[in-house]
């Protein structure tokens, strides 16, 4: 079996890699190293630097090796910034997505596994099911939801079968902990690590069900050997709900750190986000490992590996209304003369 894994030196996708690994995969990793590392690919897979939205590049790919699966899971995921970087944000998660939708059908790939997110159901919708009509708030979320129907209508047109998983809120070892746009725990992680306080937008009440890597890494791997799973859509993560009040003072016990709290201007983003995983459980039952020791994991992994400077990302292409502490060293937008 020849497996190709977008995203594979990122932080879900290094473990996809281990998994395929294991289970007697030869594994080919096309990553930019954006957001990822190359030091965090296991031995024994083969590693293209690259980007997805490069069309002839995976033309060439695709040429080169006879995939039977595809494992998608290239992406920039920092949701509430997606509002700020349009055009970055679908380029990078909808049309490059496409392109490998595209070699996949002329190229007869057996199944392709798609890493959505719950973001494709916006709020209000508790807990989130499979069968719910989704309604994404943001443009992450909508570039995610417009992959899936893509996905269903390639399988319709050109038989290209799929699983499509909707993960949130994972964290664990090989996170980027260094980008402050996402991944709240690594976040609060990295603040600690350089005696910082840590920073929560609005009063720290909002609700998330933090996933460990091993709760969704595991279902996304196996799935292709799993014929029930082809063609279906599932949730995958933890259960239970915490505020990110509670997740700061877990997270600083993991640490012995008393740490101060910095509140700040609350942004737009959903409140309380949870989802029911019955469908993806009955499948592939869940670890079951608790935050508190999914987080000490984690933590003991960051002490190991130090805290990361933090990127300020340069292609803002929307100023208006952007979160305190993230205006810090934006560049204004390039304009073009008209005539």
């Amino acid at each position: 079996m020849t497996s190709l894994v977008t995203g594979g030196a990122g932080f879900i996708g290094s473990h996809v890699v281990r998994h395929c690994l294991e289970l007697g995969h030869q594994v080919i990793v096309l990553d930019d190293l954006s957001g990822g590392f190359e030091d965090h690919l296991p031995e024994g897979c083969t590693f293209i630097e690259g980007s997805i939205t490069d069309h002839k590049l995976l033309e060439s790919i695709f040429n080169q090796y006879e995939f039977d699966y595809v494992y998608h899971l290239a992406a920039y995921a920092a949701e509430g910034l997606s509002h700020f970087i349009r055009r970055f944000n679908y380029t990078n998660n909808l049309i490059g997505s496409v392109n490998l939708i595209n070699e996949s059908v002329k190229h007869n790939v057996k199944c392709f596994v798609f890493t959505s997110s719950i973001a494709v159901y916006g709020a209000g919708q508790l807990p989130m099911t499979e069968d719910m009509t989704p309604m994404p708030e943001d443009p992450y979320g909508v570039s995610k939801f417009a992959v899936e129907q893509d996905l269903k209508a390639a399988h319709e047109m050109f038989g290209l079968n799929y699983v499509i998983f909707r993960p949130h809120n994972v964290y664990g070892e090989n996170q980027n902990i260094g980008d402050k746009y996402r991944n709240v725990i690594g976040i609060f992680m990295n603040q600690i690590m350089q005696d910082k306080p840590l920073t929560i937008f609005g009063d720290g009440t909002q609700t998330r069900a933090f996933s460990y890597i091993d709760d969704v890494a595991i279902p996304i791997s196996h799935c292709v050997n799993e014929p029930k799973a082809y063609n279906e859509v599932f949730n995958v993560g933890a259960d239970k709900p915490y505020s990110v009040n509670e997740l700061a003072e877990i997270v600083r016990q993991s640490f012995d750190s008393k740490a101060d709290i910095n509140y700040l201007k609350a942004r737009n983003e959903v409140l309380h986000a949870y989802a029911d995983h019955s469908k993806v459980n009955k499948l592939f039952p869940p670890k079951g490992i608790s935050l508190e020791e999914g987080i000490t994991k984690m933590a003991n992994w960051a002490k190991a590996v130090g805290a990361r400077k933090s990127k300020e990302f340069e292609e803002i292409e929307i100023s208006k209304n952007l979160p305190q502490g993230w205006q810090i060293n934006t560049k204004p937008l390039k304009t073009v003369d008209t005539v």
